[in-house]
């Protein structure tokens, strides 16, 4: 799980619980953060690295799953193991469909989180590879100027330069220039990797 500094954040409201959590996950050379609440966790300035949540279903005040509801509506994709010493179905099901990686009853073998525990984390760093990956297409795109984004909305549809000029009044000559032109600013070596970038972009033909 070797990453620049990924982090498990531990909330729940038994201390002891707590504690013994992130010792475990220590032991695996891993930084654990503590929290006794949803609002202290919220309050917390977030990892810069990838990140887990080890949470408690239910806790005074706000609960494990108002949280997991309240992250989704704020479009902060958190892996969630959740832990639980009195599990019902209709609760399983509720966090599962919200995206949770496990839901662990106590008590639960050290393995098992700690593999729970690989595969969130796991996930984040797929998602923000992802992001990160997907920020820089953004980025070149905006370096087009509007002709080539024109141009770029006609090739993602199919259209030969010759009908390309015929839609927008210019020359062939002229749309190969801008097609050469934005290709290279694209960094697209191919019309199948520049429709990957588009599909990223979200540009409909």
């Amino acid at each position: 799980m070797a990453d620049a500094n990924p982090s498990v954040l531990v909330i729940d409201d038994d201390a002891e619980f707590r504690g013994s959590v992130a010792r475990l996950l220590r032991t695996v050379g891993l930084q654990a953060r503590e929290f006794s609440s949803v609002p202290e966790f919220l309050k917390a300035d977030p990892p810069e690295g990838p990140v887990c949540l080890v949470l408690d279903v239910r806790m005074p005040g706000r609960s494990g799953l108002e949280l997991q509801r309240d992250l989704a509506a704020a479009n902060r994709q958190v892996p969630i193991i959740f832990i639980t010493a009195h599990a019902d179905v209709p609760m399983t099901v509720q966090a599962m469909k919200g995206g949770a990686i496990e839901f662990l009853t106590k008590p639960f073998r050290d393995q098992d989180l700690l593999d729970a525990v690989e595969a969130g984390l796991a996930r984040d760093r797929a998602r923000r590879e992802s992001d990160k990956a997907s920020a820089a297409i953004r980025g070149r795109f905006d370096t087009l100027s509007s002709r080539e984004r024109e141009i770029l909305v006609r090739v993602m549809a199919g259209r030969l330069n010759k009908q390309i000029a015929d839609e927008i009044g210019i020359t062939e000559s002229t749309v190969k220039v801008h097609r050469t032109n934005l290709m290279r600013k694209m960094q697209a070596r191919s019309l199948p990797e520049l429709s990957r970038m588009a599909e990223v972009l979200n540009i409909r033909p």
